[in-house]
């Protein structure tokens, strides 16, 4: 098992991607505290993965809250004792707005969320993991944040992911060295309920959704299970040579 012994905090677990990854890193030998603000489906799939043989714990979060991640990282230390991953995974997609049509107050949610909960949640795993002269940070951002692509009426989100990416190499600098390991992930179209939930906006969806295959040079969309494969690359030792950088799990969509 490639996460045998080791113990993680995988936020926005609750579906999707997040999700996916929680059953795998379990499936793996870690010790998974999964975190979301969905008490039905963090419970659901905390008790999956302890009834399936695994250990996992539940702790509901409001990412975008900084005391709310200090009291999920006490309740992750005080149950498990040690932190050797943490996959940054709650997003927020935002309005759906041009940039003249996004209020102040929706712009501060979507980067309290995507980029805030990442920078606090990074300033709150990197005494444990200096401590423990070991650790694997990831981020989940966007493909949508790489020069070359980009859609519409999603400036506060891809702003929020760039601004992730930065902040990573960034990050990487300082605990590199310390042999804290620390890399962002790249999603292209992946079927997810965030990705569903945009397509029900639209006006004729199903006709939108038909729109999106062919946008991949793989012409499909991806699955949260592929996505949580690659976490699962940056959070083991099979990327023990990678940090500091951008994975892009996308079918090819910024080529195509």
């Amino acid at each position: 098992m490639k996460l045998k012994g080791k113990a993680a905090i995988i936020t926005g677990a609750t579906s999707g991607i997040g999700e996916a990854s929680a059953y795998l890193f379990a499936q793996e030998g870690a010790k998974v505290t999964v975190v979301g603000r969905s008490v039905d489906a963090g419970n659901k799939i905390a008790a999956a993965i302890n009834a399936a043989g695994g250990e996992a714990i539940f702790v509901r979060t409001d990412v975008s809250r900084g005391k709310d991640l200090e009291a999920l990282f006490d309740a992750h230390m005080k149950r498990f004792g040690r932190l050797d991953i943490l996959f940054n995974n709650a997003s927020d997609l935002g309005p759906g707005k041009t940039v003249a049509e996004t209020s102040e107050e929706e712009l501060d949610r979507v980067l309290a969320t995507n980029f805030k909960s990442v920078f606090l949640a990074c300033k709150l795993a990197a005494p444990i993991m200096l401590a423990a002269g070991a650790g694997s940070i990831i981020s989940t951002t966007s493909a949508l944040a790489r020069e070359g692509f980009a859609w519409p009426n999603l400036g506060a989100y891809i702003g929020s992911k760039g601004a992730v990416i930065a902040f990573t190499r960034s990050l990487a600098m300082e605990l590199s060295p310390h042999g804290i390991r620390v890399n962002t992930l790249s999603p292209g179209l992946v079927d997810t309920p965030m990705l569903r939930n945009s397509a029900a906006k639209q006006a004729d969806p199903e006709a939108f959704w038909k729109t999106l295959p062919p946008l991949q040079l793989l012409q499909r969309i991806g699955t949260s299970d592929e996505l949580a494969r690659a976490a699962l690359f940056l959070a083991s030792d099979d990327s023990s040579y990678v940090t500091g950088t951008d994975i892009l799990v996308d079918g090819g969509i910024v080529l195509g």
